[in-house]
């Protein structure tokens, strides 16, 4: 799977759980940090998810 089409996944995901927060009437601060957290822990994941391993 390629980088990608693993981060456009990542981010819908994303997107519905902000959304959901907001229809919760969760404040915009929290919205926001725990985004940046989510999509720092998805770029992580997605670069050893799709990462080519040493030929030698």
């Amino acid at each position: 799977m390629s980088f990608a089409l693993y981060m456009l996944g990542f981010i819908v995901f994303l997107g519905g759980m902000v959304w959901g927060a907001i229809e919760l009437g969760v404040p915009y601060e929290y919205i926001g940090i725990g985004t940046l957290i989510l999509l720092g822990i998805g770029i992580f994941s997605a670069v050893g998810k799709t990462r080519t391993k040493d030929p030698s």
